[in-house]
């Protein structure tokens, strides 16, 4: 089995390492566009050229099911890619987890880049699924640029300034970027009030990754032998994965079972 995931950048690990964790045996295919993220401040046409790209890179290598592993590209560019994509190959977009989040009620943050807050799309989002939960939208200024650098600092002095513009007492966070998923702990800790009870952080890695194994027709197997394989594309060409990569826990698993393969 081969999953393949596509994204600007390293947001993608997320929810390659939720792949790797149901089923250590799945070959995986991360494409990326270091050249040309982040895609969040491009027009709807040339951020739909740039996923078309990397999807195409991807499929040629065989996939039995792709993720959309962005947030930004699942706003604008799924349809096309389903349109040229499917049903050959499924294509599983990301969404943030409004939904399960509000499901609770109470108050909820939604942590997104500042071109995703306050968007028609993620408007909509909220007024279907809010559940009358009291719901904040929050610019995070420069962090997804933190977290695909690497740089610790940055990425605490962006994550500080989100958890100012998050209301006290918050009950949960959505993480509304793939990459924030990477920095989950560090915003936990700047969201949670001393001596008030830590607020549930939703993602989406590991809801889009069980639907990958679902369109592919796959059970997950975490017991599985760890044979699965890695391909990194950059810009449609074979690479490694970014330095930055293994700044994260997601990007050391996968190095890790990537060097045991080869070696092998």
């Amino acid at each position: 089995m081969k999953i393949a995931l596509l994204d600007s950048g390293i947001g993608l690990l997320a929810a390659a390492a939720a792949v790797r964790r149901a089923r250590p045996d799945a070959d995986l295919v991360l494409s990326s566009d270091p050249a040309g993220m982040p895609w969040g401040p491009r027009t709807t046409d040339d951020i739909t050229d740039r996923a078309l790209a990397c999807a195409r890179a991807a499929v040629a290598h065989g996939p039995d099911a792709l993720i959309v592993a962005c947030n930004t590209a699942s706003v604008h560019a799924l349809p096309v890619l389903r349109a040229e994509l499917e049903p050959e190959v499924p294509v599983v977009g990301t969404v943030p987890a409004v939904k399960p989040a509000a499901a609770g009620g109470g108050s909820v943050a939604v942590w997104a880049t500042p071109a995703t807050t306050g968007s028609p799309y993620q408007r909509r989002l909220i007024a279907d699924f809010g559940n009358g939960a009291a719901i904040t939208e929050v610019p995070c200024h420069g962090l997804a640029d933190a977290v695909e650098s690497g740089d610790t600092d940055a990425v605490d002095a962006a994550v500080a300034a989100a958890a100012e513009l998050t209301p006290d007492g918050v009950r949960a966070v959505v993480l509304g970027c793939t990459h924030y998923e990477l920095v989950s702990d560090r915003i936990r800790a700047a969201v949670t009030a001393e001596g008030a009870p830590e607020p549930a952080l939703y993602g989406s890695a590991a809801a889009v990754a069980a639907q990958a194994l679902r369109r592919a027709g796959r059970a997950p197997d975490p017991g599985a032998n760890p044979t699965g394989g890695l391909t990194v594309l950059l810009g449609g060409r074979p690479g490694e994965l970014p330095g930055a990569a293994v700044s994260y826990a997601e990007g050391r698993l996968l190095a890790a079972v990537g060097a045991v393969r080869a070696a092998g």
